[in-house]
């Protein structure tokens, strides 16, 4: 999946955009509720190809008085990060002394990059928009973000020039489990602590082009790939947001993998990024596997775990059938219980269910419960079936699929839930007409 970048002045339209090619996908794809999209990076899709879109906007700090150095910052995670550069201008204000600076930055990149003229919404602002030119662009693209007039000719240009997507070789076809967290939540404790006993069964295999790498793991009879992408950068390197960055490489990661195992640190309890986090590892229909660091560092009464679980599900609601397990990286406690979990839940994601059986078990509850009807008319499911997907995803055949509602949807994931096991998997429900 490449990645997208809007980068700019403030005030040029950045959110607005940015809401415009992640949202048209979220009212497409995204049937569910609760799915949290962050203000800074979500997911678009044009002509089938899917793409993450990041806002950098969203990233400078005291935006009031920006100083070039805050869009120097914001500039230089979009060129870390990003295949393709969208740099925003807006055609009311012509020219600024900070669109040249952007353009200076940008211009020193080897990185595909489009000029964006926003806020053209009339023919006579058309005209006007030629003065762009001179900022060194071959061709420039006049968009009205509000209105989405010009976006789909921007989009068909990005995804032209988007990396194809990398077909990762079939690694033996091993699960892949990618972990991933903020900063300092004890991924690399972690990891150290799988790996560290006997190097010698390490075999690393890089060379994707988005530097995935996949350490092979066998030992304890367990045999799976563990992914994370090429050594984070010395903090001197860190120029930008820690917090972006940490989600960044999250994205990056969740990419590559078939279960996520998502740590938190118990000192420091579950916050709105570790939710970032999770949910976008659901929002990819990867399987999930939420474990509890420094378990050992804490003060606990009887209900501590307890409550700290009851947290985390309401946070992730209506996802909430995940496991979680408290661990203690240093003391390697539980470890090797997190790793047999995340070869459940990853057995759990590719499972297939025949359709025969499928609809023996559901057809009966549809009829005892069946969609509630709408305007007088009645909703008849006739037929189920699992999709070919990569993770679960069922269609449902119905008349009217139109007026089958979200509740409905979650009544219909929750009985797949209780018959069959999906725990730590999202499961997504397609309505279609029979």
């Amino acid at each position: 999946m490449g990645v997208v970048a809007i980068v700019g002045r403030p005030n040029v339209g950045k959110s607005t955009l940015f809401n415009r090619l992640t949202e048209s996908r979220a009212a497409i794809v995204d049937g569910e509720e609760g799915v949290t999209r962050d203000r800074h990076y979500g997911t678009s899709e044009w002509n089938g190809r899917e793409f993450t879109v990041i806002d950098t906007g969203g990233y400078v700090t005291n935006s009031d008085d920006v100083f070039e150095e805050e869009i120097r910052k914001q500039a230089s995670i979009a060129i870390d990060e990003a295949d393709v550069i969208l740099f925003l201008v807006d055609v009311k204000n012509g020219i600024t002394d900070l669109d040249q600076s952007v353009a200076r930055i940008l211009r020193s990149v080897n990185k595909p990059t489009l000029c964006v003229v926003n806020k053209v919404d009339t023919n006579d602002l058309q005209l006007d928009a030629t003065e762009f030119y001179g900022l060194g662009y071959d061709q420039i693209f006049t968009i009205s973000s509000n209105s989405g007039s010009g976006t789909g000719d921007l989009l068909d240009e990005v995804v032209n020039l988007l990396p194809p997507d990398s077909e990762i070789e079939k690694l033996d076809d091993l699960p892949r489990f990618a972990v991933i967290g903020r900063p300092n939540a004890g991924k690399s404790s972690f990891v150290n602590a799988l790996l560290d006993e006997e190097r010698n069964i390490v075999t690393d295999i890089s060379g994707t082009t988005r530097d995935a790498i996949y350490t092979h793991y066998n030992k304890f009879g367990h045999d799976f790939y563990l992914v994370d992408t090429a050594g984070l950068r010395k903090k001197s390197k860190v120029k930008e947001d820690l917090e972006f960055y940490s989600v960044m490489r999250a994205v990056r990661v969740i990419e590559y993998a078939d279960v996520c195992i998502v740590m938190i640190d118990a000192t420091i309890g579950i916050e709105s990024q570790d939710v970032n986090i999770l949910n976008l590892a659901v929002r990819n229909n990867k399987g999930v596997v939420v474990l509890i660091n420094k378990w050992d560092l804490i003060e606990k009464t009887t209900q501590t775990a307890k409550e700290m679980e009851t947290e985390i599900k309401r946070r992730l609601q209506p996802f909430d059938d995940v496991p979680i397990l408290f661990v203690s990286a240093l003391t390697k406690q539980r470890i090797f219980k997190a790793l047999e979990i995340a070869q459940e839940v990853y057995q759990n994601r590719i499972q297939k269910i025949k359709t025969s059986e499928l609809n023996e078990y559901m057809l009966p509850l549809i009829e005892r419960t069946p969609p509630p009807s709408i305007k007088g008319k009645y909703i008849k499911i006739k037929y189920v079936q699992q999709l070919p997907t990569h993770y679960p995803s069922f269609a449902f055949y119905c008349n009217l699929p139109q007026y089958v509602k979200e509740a409905y949807r979650r009544f219909l994931t929750n009985k797949l839930r209780e018959k069959y096991s999906f725990k730590g998997v999202p499961i997504k429900i397609f309505i279609r007409k029979k």
